[in-house]
Parts: C-alpha cells; sequence; structure tokens
C-alpha cells in the first residue's frame, strides 16, 4: 500500500505567499504514523501545480498510490477536487482521502456532491487515516461497513460520519516526523482557548490545548537542523501560551547551541520583557500580533477585546528586544467606516509595526461569524460551496458596505502603513543589553535587507529606503560585526561609486569572516573597478567552484594579460552551461 499527501494549489493567487506555500506540519504527522506503521507514504507540495494537468499526471503515474490524501483548506479545495479528478480518470480504483479544517467543516457537502471524493477525515487525523489506510489494505470496496472513528464515507449512498475517538491526550506520544522527513512548520502546541469570532480553529482542535515537552520539540529542531533547516514557523495559534514550557524550549535552543531563527505568532497580553529576551536569544526573529482593528468595539466583536495600551506595551517590549513586530489588520467589519479606518491608522501610529498583513474580513464555515450569518439568512450552504470561491467576504452580506468603499479602506489602510515606515523604523530604541548587542545587530542587518533588496525594496510607497537601508546597516555594526550589514553596506557604498571606502570597510570585514563568499566578491568587485587585478584575484581563488567568481577571475586575468587562462576559465564556464 502505498500514499501520497498532498498539499494541492488555490483557487486565486495568494497576495502573501507565506501563508500557504509551506504545507502544514499536520501532513507531516500522518505521514509519520504511516511510515511508523510499515505504509510507505510521501508529502507533496503541489502548490505550485495549477494550470499543470500534465505535470500532475505524469507525477501521479511516476508515484502510483493506492492512497491519495489531501490537506484542504477553504481556499485550496477546488485544486484538490480537480487533482482528485485527473487521478481517478487515470486509475478509477485509487482512494480519495479529503481532511483539514475545511473537509471538517463540509464533509457532508464534499460526499454528497463529489463522487471522486471515497472518505473524509474529520478533526484530529493520524489515528482515523491510519486506520482507513489499513481498511483499504483489506478491502477495495467503495464503503466502509463498519465505520472507522473520525471518519465520514457513505453507506448506501449517503454520507454517514462515525464520532471520533478522544484527541490525543499525550503529544509526546505521536511519532516525531522529523525522523522521516524535512519542513519548516513546527508546533509546540494543538488547540486554542481564544475566542475569535472570525477563527475555525477552535471548532477544529477544540479550546483545550495539548503541548509537546520541551524536549520532545527540541528534538525534533535538532534533527531538522542536522537536515539543513535553519528557518522555521512556530505555526501554535498562540506559541507563548504556557511560559514555562516557551521558556524551556528557549533554554533547550541554546544549551544545544542550535543556530536557527524562528517566526512566531502569539497574543499582546501573552509577552513580558524577560520571555521575549528569553525568545530573541533562542533565535526569535518575529513575532506576529492580531491587533485586526483600531475600534475597540471592532475588536471585541471580532473576539480580541485588548485595550490600545495592551497592543501598544506588547509592541513596544517587542520591538526594544530587536525581534521584528508582525500586525495582523482585519478591515471590511461590521460597522466598519471612515472613522474605524482612521482609529486603526491612529493605533497603527502608537504600535508602529515594522511588518503589517492586511486581510478582509471572510466567513469560513466553522467560525462564529459564519454560523450566525448563515443562522440569520437561511442561506443555502451547498448551493453556496459548489460555487468556485474560495471563502464569502463579510461586505458582500453586508448592505451598509460597498466593494468600492472597502477597497478603498483597504488601499488607506496600506498607503498609511508604507507611507509612515519608515518613521516607525527610523524611531526604533533597542535595548542597550550587552547579551542582545549581537542580536541587535542581527536585527538591523536583516531589517536594511527588507529596504535593500527584500520585501519592502519595490513598493513605491516608502521613500527614502536607501539612505535609510544605509543607516540601519551602520547601526547593525555599531552593535557588533555582522557579515550581512558589512556586505550590505558594501554595495550600497559601490553603488555610489566609493570603492575605497568600500575596501576599506570589507578588508575590515574579512578579518573577522575570511572564508564568506558574498564578502569577498564584493571586495573583488571593488578592487576591479580601482585597477587592483591581482588584489582581487586573492579574493576570487578561493571559490574556484563558483561561477560568479570564475566569471570574475576571467576578467582578471585577462587585465593582467594572462589571455590564456581568461580564454580556459570562459570555456570551462560554457561548458557547465
Amino acid at each position: 500500500m502505498k500514499v501520497l499527501l498532498i498539499y494541492p494549489y488555490c483557487l486565486e493567487e495568494r497576495i502573501h505567499l507565506d501563508d500557504v506555500r509551506v504545507p502544514p506540519i499536520g501532513l507531516y504527522f500522518i505521514a509519520a504514523v504511516l511510515t511508523e506503521a510499515g505504509i510507505e507514504a510521501s508529502v507533496q507540495n503541489w502548490g505550485h501545480m495549477k494550470g499543470r494537468r500534465d505535470d500532475v499526471q505524469a507525477a501521479l503515474a511516476q508515484e502510483r498510490p493506492d492512497v491519495i490524501g489531501f490537506s484542504v483548506l477553504q481556499a485550496n479545495r477546488w485544486g484538490a477536487v480537480e487533482i482528485a479528478r485527473w487521478a481517478k480518470s487515470m486509475n478509477s480504483g485509487i482512494k480519495v482521502v479529503f481532511g483539514g479544517i475545511a473537509a471538517t467543516t463540509l464533509w457532508q457537502h464534499f460526499l454528497e456532491h463529489f463522487p471522486e471524493i471515497d472518505a473524509v477525515v474529520v478533526g484530529e487525523g493520524e489515528q482515523a487515516f491510519l486506520d482507513l489506510v489499513r481498511h483499504y489494505e483489506k478491502t477495495d470496496g467503495p464503503e466502509l461497513p463498519s465505520g472507522i472513528p473520525g471518519v465520514a464515507s457513505r453507506k448506501n449512498g449517503r454520507p454517514v460520519l462515525m464520532p471520533a475517538k478522544a484527541q490525543v491526550a499525550d503529544l509526546n506520544q505521536l511519532p516525531d516526523p522529523s525522523r522521516h522527513f524535512t519542513y519548516q512548520h513546527v508546533l509546540l502546541g494543538r488547540g486554542c482557548p481564544g475566542d475569535c469570532t472570525f477563527c475555525g480553529s477552535p471548532e477544529f482542535w477544540g479550546r483545550k490545548v495539548r503541548f509537546h515537552s520541551s524536549q520532545w520539540f527540541v528534538d525534533q529542531l535538532e534533527r531538522l537542523v542536522a537536515r539543513g533547516q535553519r528557518f522555521f514557523y512556530f505555526s501554535d495559534d498562540t506559541f507563548t501560551l504556557k511560559r514555562r514550557l516557551v521558556m524551556e524550549v528557549c533554554k533547550e535552543i541554546r544549551n544545544r547551541h542550535l543556530d536557527i531563527q524562528w517566526a512566531a505568532i502569539s497574543r499582546v497580553d501573552r509577552v513580558d520583557e524577560p520571555l521575549l529576551k528569553a525568545m530573541r536569544l533562542a533565535g526569535c526573529t518575529q513575532i506576529s500580533f492580531g491587533v485586526e482593528s483600531g475600534s475597540p468595539r471592532i475588536r471585541r466583536l471580532l473576539g480580541k477585546p485588548f485595550s490600545d495600551s495592551q497592543i501598544q506595551e506588547a509592541f513596544e517590549m517587542t520591538a526594544r528586544l530587536g525581534i521584528l513586530t508582525r500586525a495582523y489588520f482585519i478591515y471590511g467589519c461590521p460597522g466598519e467606516n471612515a472613522e474605524t479606518i482612521a482609529q486603526t491608522q491612529a493605533l497603527m501610529d502608537r504600535i508602529k509595526p515594522l511588518s503589517a498583513i492586511f486581510y478582509i474580513l471572510s466567513l469560513f464555515p466553522g467560525t462564529r461569524l459564519y454560523r450566525d450569518w448563515v443562522a440569520r439568512t437561511g442561506i443555502d450552504e451547498d448551493a453556496l460551496w459548489l460555487q468556485p470561491v474560495e471563502d464569502i467576504l463579510y461586505f458582500q452580506t453586508d448592505p451598509n458596505l460597498s466593494q468600492e468603499d472597502v477597497i478603498e479602506f483597504g488601499k488607506a489602510l496600506r498607503g498609511h502603513f508604507y507611507g509612515r515606515l519608515p518613521g516607525y523604523i527610523d524611531g526604533l530604541e533597542l535595548a542597550d543589553d550587552p547579551a542582545l548587542y549581537p542580536s541587535h545587530a542581527d536585527f538591523y542587518s536583516r531589517l536594511a535587507m527588507t529596504l535593500d533588496h527584500g520585501d519592502y525594496a519595490a513598493i513605491e510607497g516608502i521613500s527614502g529606503k536607501d539612505d535609510l537601508a544605509e543607516t540601519l546597516y551602520r547601526r547593525s555594526l555599531d552593535y557588533a560585526p555582522n557579515p550581512r550589514a558589512y556586505l550590505g553596506l558594501g554595495i550600497r557604498l559601490q553603488k555610489k561609486g566609493r570603492h575605497g571606502d568600500t575596501i576599506r570597510l570589507l578588508e575590515d570585514a574579512m578579518a573577522r569572516f575570511p572564508n564568506q563568499e558574498p564578502l569577498n566578491l564584493c571586495l573583488a568587485v571593488s578592487h576591479m573597478n580601482t585597477g587592483r587585478w591581482s588584489k582581487a584575484m586573492v579574493c576570487l581563488e578561493q571559490f574556484p567552484d563558483s561561477s560568479q567568481a570564475l566569471g570574475y577571475m576571467a576578467e582578471c586575468h585577462r587585465q593582467l594579460g594572462n589571455t590564456a587562462a581568461a580564454e580556459d576559465i570562459e570555456n570551462r564556464l560554457k561548458a557547465g552551461d
């Protein structure tokens, strides 16, 4: 029996790719359970496969799975259905199973309207999916006559759901996916005690939170680091929910000298300075907070009853510790108007986020807002979700909000954020703590790169990016030597034609980081621009396998009169192409 677990493509193009480009950790847990039960299982990220039927079918022909499991969100459910149809057209005997949050909330809908779906795993899926695959090993029939807890299927042509067993109480008893797979999304716990009316997590996981131990969690990280993974998404709804456990995790990361960086999600009432310092020293580079709105009334409606002062304090503490603050904002909410948008802009100016994500309020199955809307309108849910749509935008259900108004609200919020961002950045004041100086250097250099050639580089609404990036590189080096800051500042000086300054800067960098290829290449370029061909060669000869270094070396040889050596390198580069 061979199982292929697929993360399918979305119906619409994504504005924020990091929200969907990495497969969820749940797929890897299921794959690990299957693997340790002796069942061949693999995970495929097909988020990029939209419109590529030939490639999908070629991959399926190569893999030849007996069972395909899809991780289904509202956004990618049509991608899953389409791939399932293609798979069934190739092999009618293949079994197709849906799981995930959209499958859990719409299991009956999927089984009633999509014959290519054989079963749906509802809720936490490890044991249920294993039991289902074991059933398929014994029979290839279309129905599950005995019923499998946590699995919905058809009986006599009608959808039925067998109630699930109790959730796994001790998460440490689950197989560790890092023993078999490499991935970036990790979870310390499952569940959320929050009451956000727009979120489906409480219905999927439940309000009770279960945790891994710090030992289990960091053992996983250590295995992934040994496999070359250095950046992680700590994807808990609120990573800092259990403070003592987070402190233990941070201590373990440092005790094991794990050189990692990671981003986390938290709530403004679940952070404090000692905790944030421990997280920063353990590699945390970004924390996302759900601010949602500057209107207290709208925040209460969304289940976020935090005060402006709570939000401001959390953002100030986080930024002071050298962690990039990321704010989620939701607009187009009930009662949204020019005044509430102005309140959000005013709060933005108080908390000064360094990154911001703006969403239009959507109604998703499994959320309280969605249930209230269905109860109020009596809408035909089946007809709704048979349409090629990802979600229902709240403003589409509210006669007091027009699409034009909501679009303008979004433009106003984004324009305000990008216009004020340089001031937010320039006004940063980091904690004067020598233990954090290397981390501060890292923080400023990363922030500079976002302006220089990262996410913010192409955004016209941000003014003075080049000068601000240079300032940040210099601030970085004021705290501690940092190779990223040396390189960024060196390139900025080169662009200004200040090659002498670049050489002096990078010669200092070489004394500290002698074997870093980007620094050596940058220094070589300035030597070449000042006619110091032999000195450039010294920098370049350390990297005989680098095509970029070899290209520069060919030019140096030619300038030094070594035409044969230059032609030999050029021929090698052509042969490599």
